[in-house]
Formats: structure tokens, C-alpha cells, sequence
């Protein structure tokens, strides 16, 4: 019932939420994005759309400015390890991106950091766990 509530708040609280991979975090950004549509969220996919090597720096960078032009509000990247991503999209300015890998440090990240992108790995976190971060970083109050 409570991630019912939740899902229902993130709706009316996110307009644009954009997600990006590369390769490595292909096949985990797609069932996030089947679950955020299948609950009303709406996702802008960035890329990668094949599972085809890529250079994971042009989707974080892509994603990056996007946030940073206020496009869309938050982020979520996906690869190997999500380190890879978050390094390369906190090049661009005002952009916050953090390795999420558990209930906790996703949380801390948008309240005490106000992340306004979470990096995901695909290689490190399953995907059961990775839907749970993606609604916990949405569902967290950013600290202005």
C-alpha cells in the first residue's frame, strides 16, 4: 500500500524524469523505464537503444545537459558500475550525480546532496534493488 501512495505522489511530482545507459546498463535501463511507464511516469530515453558497445561518457554528458537546462528534472544512469557515468555527468555544471547501491546512500544522496541524478550498476546492484533506488531517490525530499 505505501509504495502504492508513493508511486501515485512521484506522478505529480516529476514531469520529466530521463534515464540513459550504455551497453553494460542496457538490458537494467529498459525494465526501469517498462516500470516508471507502466506507473504513470513519464521517462525521456536518452540512449542507448541497442545493446551495442557505446561510450558511456556521450550518454551521461547528454543526460548532464539535459538536467542542466532544466529539460527534465532528475536522472537516471545506468552501466557497469554507475561510477563510470556519475564521473562523467559531474563534469557538467550544476549537476549532482551519485553511485546509488543501497536504501540508504540513495536516500542520503537527494537529501543531504539533493543529487539530481542517480547512477546505477547494472553490474553490481539486481534489479529488484535498482527499482526499489530509482522510487526511493524520486520519493526523497531534496534538501534546498
Amino acid at each position: 500500500m505505501f509504495l502504492i501512495i508513493i508511486l501515485i505522489k512521484l506522478n505529480s511530482l516529476f514531469k520529466k524524469v530521463c534515464i540513459a545507459s550504455d551497453h553494460g546498463g542496457f538490458n537494467l535501463k529498459e525494465s526501469i523505464k517498462d516500470f516508471l511507464i507502466n506507473k504513470n511516469i513519464s521517462i525521456i530515453d536518452l540512449g542507448t537503444l541497442k545493446n551495442k558497445t557505446v561510450d558511456y561518457p556521450d550518454y551521461a554528458k547528454k543526460l548532464a545537459k539535459r538536467i542542466k537546462t532544466k529539460k527534465s528534472e532528475v536522472g537516471i544512469l545506468v552501466c557497469g558500475s554507475g561510477t563510470g557515468m556519475a564521473i562523467s555527468a559531474n563534469k557538467i555544471k550544476t549537476i549532482r550525480a551519485a553511485v546509488c547501491y543501497n536504501a540508504k546512500s540513495t536516500r542520503l544522496s537527494r537529501e543531504h546532496n539533493n543529487a539530481n541524478i542517480i547512477a546505477l550498476g547494472a553490474r553490481l546492484t539486481n534489479k529488484k534493488m535498482s527499482l526499489k533506488l530509482v522510487i526511493i531517490s524520486l520519493a526523497a525530499p531534496e534538501n534546498l
